[in-house]
């Protein structure tokens, strides 16, 4: 997924250096299957796109986040399912 979201260097220097929350990326991920779906998109193309090489991510972290996607793509499938 090709998205810039680095901020420029001066930028960067002023933001704290925690780790991300986990709640933050729930949200991410759920909003990227929200708006995958609203555009017709598979499943299958939004973990062929995590797995494409980066350089922010390594396979095994590519793995595991193509994983994750699958199963929060299930449970908002499930849920729409249950509001029809």
């Amino acid at each position: 997924m090709n998205y810039p979201i680095s901020p420029p260097v001066s930028e960067s220097t002023l933001l704290p250096q925690s780790p991300v929350i986990e709640e933050l990326i729930l949200s991410a991920i759920a909003g990227v299957i929200t708006n995958a779906r609203s555009q017709g998109r598979s499943l299958e193309e939004i973990k062929a796109e995590v797995m494409e090489d980066d350089s922010l991510l390594d396979v095994q972290q590519r793995y595991w986040l193509s994983e994750a996607v699958a199963q929060a793509w299930e449970v908002a499938k499930h849920e729409a399912g249950s509001r029809d």
